[in-house]
């Protein structure tokens, strides 16, 4: 185990990349309108969880196969519906959320959630599966423990969207904390905790001690996928498909599909039949990873014709 001053670094480290990872995502749907704080370490004699936005929204996913933890995403009602605004699904009307402004805060928190953890595969150099997002009300009664579990440590971070508050607790596992601490070490990385608490810390191509961090995950394995496009249609529409039917999506047969590297767009490429029957991707472009914004018109958009993950692993 690492020592109390590298596990506090490795913390700080993974809230403020894990917090990045979130803001630009939350920056594509409220351009200009989201701020980042600082980072805090919780004390282990401390709940992460105190002062929950009764009434607001929380959007969390799971760390599953074999490590204990989360990523939660606290939102009181007015920020959850500033975001929903932003995103077209909004009318600025008080009361309950309702399902279509739930429907685009839980397509927002799919996507920050996605992104931070590839955020975390990537500095720990492992990579993360995690549970499907949940996206709740949060109740006066709520269980914490129950509702997004516990872990040996926790860190949160504080922001604002489009000037409301909203904070990201994360739920660490020891296993992370120790590769966190490792990477550190091994890479050289000189800045302390204060740096990152104030958001200074190097992103993925920041260079330390001469040797480029991309150069020291080279060899990180992360799942691979490629979209052959996208539509949009109403919920009900969509669950009255019948077998059989043709959906038209919003490219031709020629046109590039998208790479993505867990859930981040990183390049494009044509899909191609090899001679063993096999489909696979000739790359044309690659760039650095960004997450794609849906289109929401009147409503949440249906992702269509998305391969399964795991059958395009390798690709």
């Amino acid at each position: 185990m690492a020592s109390d001053v590298s596990q506090r670094e490795a913390l700080t480290h993974l809230g403020a990349s894990t917090a990045e990872a979130v803001a630009r995502v939350l920056e594509m749907f409220v351009p200009g309108g989201v701020e980042r704080g600082e980072v805090s370490v919780i004390a282990d004699d401390r709940s992460p969880f105190v002062n929950l936005p009764t009434g607001g929204v929380a959007a969390s996913v799971r760390y599953v196969d074999g490590v204990t933890g989360a990523n939660v995403f606290l939102m009181p009602a007015a920020s959850a519906r500033g975001l929903a605004e932003a995103m077209g699904a909004g009318d600025g009307s008080e009361g309950p959320l309702t399902e279509l402004e739930m429907s685009a805060i839980g397509e927002a928190s799919n996507q920050m959630l996605a992104s931070a953890a590839a955020a975390i595969s990537i500095l720990i150099g492992q990579e993360i599966a995690i549970s499907p997002p949940d996206v709740r009300i949060i109740a006066p009664d709520i269980d914490p423990a129950e509702a997004w579990g516990n872990a040996p440590h926790a860190c949160s971070t504080s922001f604002t969207i489009a000037g409301q508050p909203c904070r990201l607790v994360q739920l660490v596992p020891n296993a992370f904390v120790v590769r966190m601490a490792r990477a550190i070490d091994e890479i050289g990385m000189a800045q302390s905790s204060l740096d990152y608490s104030s958001g200074s810390g190097g992103g993925a191509d920041s260079q330390t001690g001469g040797v480029p961090i991309t150069e020291k995950l080279g060899d990180v394995t992360l799942r691979v996928w490629a979209e052959l496009g996208r539509t949009e249609m109403p919920i009900g529409e969509a669950l009255t498909l019948p077998i059989g039917s043709l959906v038209d999506l919003d490219r031709t047969a020629d046109a590039p599909v998208d790479l993505f590297i867990n859930g981040l767009c990183f390049g494009d490429g044509n899909l191609l039949l090899t001679e063993d029957g096999e489909w696979a991707i000739q790359v044309r472009s690659v760039r650095n990873p960004t997450v794609r914004r849906p289109a929401l018109v009147g409503g949440a958009g249906i992702v269509a014709a998305q391969p399964d993950p795991e059958s395009t692993k390798g690709i």
